[in-house]
């Protein structure tokens, strides 16, 4: 696992959210290769089915979309093409979509008004 994976995992262990981005295309069109996301950390027992989440699964750290939840084998982990990566308990985050409307409010949050968008 290269420094920057486990320096992610980390910051999600500790609680903190922050702006991400992943390469590849597997998530696609949901989410575009270097697309950045906020990521703020999650346990598997609190996923839901169709929530994007960044995970180990099979040895491999992804964000990826999850398509069942059991009590048992934790969540099935695809990517949006409906390939299945398998089961895991290791759920370190959850993707969230940063939109239009946030990176204006986040704007006008440094520029101290709405006035310049």
């Amino acid at each position: 696992m290269n420094q920057y994976t486990l320096r992610k995992i980390q910051r999600l262990l500790s609680g903190e959210s922050f702006i991400t981005s992943e390469s590849g295309n597997s998530m696609s069109p949901l989410y575009k290769s270097n697309e950045k996301h906020l990521i703020t950390p999650i346990k598997w027992e609190d996923c839901k089915v169709g929530d994007v989440v960044f995970c180990k699964v099979r040895g491999s750290c992804v964000t990826h979309k999850v398509y069942a939840v059991d009590k048992e084998k934790g969540c099935l982990i695809g990517n949006y093409r409906g390939h299945m990566n398998g089961w895991t308990k290791n759920v370190y985050g959850k993707a969230h979509k940063i939109t239009k409307e946030d990176k204006i409010l986040k704007e006008s949050k440094v520029k101290g008004t709405l006035a310049n968008l």
